[in-house]
């Protein structure tokens, strides 16, 4: 009776453990949507370096956008892909629809990567994607330098708590994605953007 029971524990724990994994995956391999309301897997792609980023129109790191197409344009034959995912949590620096997110990155940025409909990156309505992402990697820090003190008091005001949780921070967090779907990297929008370019390089 007691090696029946055994076994049977084990079978219970073996089946937590696949159940734990089959979320992970459901997760990696969500389906968000663009802002045409077509549905854009991660499936699609498998097999790339993937940057996904949370955006904003109006915010003081927009001006990445320029550096993301740059590097989409240098690294996209070579199997980078950009995932854009506006997001309005911080500040409500993104308060345009989604089609005039879209006119405002074309007509300022020329951006050619894929851009999602607007979402949230935190709280109960986070997409799953952030919410894999985060559960992978968390906040390590700002970094150093003037922007990253500035970003630190701002936070202070807002989370007391942020440099214990893996909430996202800010517009223009990245999440670094292997060919294999780990997820290598992050890097706060503080980051050099040569740093995560060289990162991406790395995996190419």
């Amino acid at each position: 009776m007691k090696t029946e029971d055994r076994r049977q524990k084990t079978e219970d724990r073996r089946q937590k453990t696949e159940d734990r994994r089959q979320k992970t995956e459901d997760r990696r391999q969500k389906t968000e949507d663009s802002p045409k309301g077509n549905e854009i897997s991660m499936r699609d792609y498998e097999g790339k370096v993937v940057l996904v980023v949370n955006t904003a129109t109006g915010c003081g790191f927009t001006p990445q956008y320029k550096q993301l197409e740059e590097m989409y344009e240098k690294f996209h034959e070579k199997g980078l892909e950009i995932v854009d995912v506006p997001c309005n949590q911080f500040k409500g620096q993104t308060p345009g629809t989604d089609e005039e997110i879209h006119q405002f990155c074309q007509l300022h940025y020329n951006t050619q990567f894929p851009q999602m409909k607007k979402s949230d990156v935190n709280g109960e309505n986070a997409i799953e994607l952030f919410k894999y992402l985060k559960s992978q990697k968390g906040f390590e820090g700002f970094g150093k330098g003037k922007m990253a003190l500035m970003m630190s008091g701002l936070l202070m005001t807002i989370d007391k708590d942020y440099k214990n949780n893996p909430e996202i921070k800010w517009n223009f967090t990245k999440f670094l994605v292997d060919r294999s779907g780990n997820v290598v990297a992050r890097f706060e929008p503080t980051a050099d953007m040569a740093e995560v370019s060289r990162a991406v390089e790395e995996l190419l």
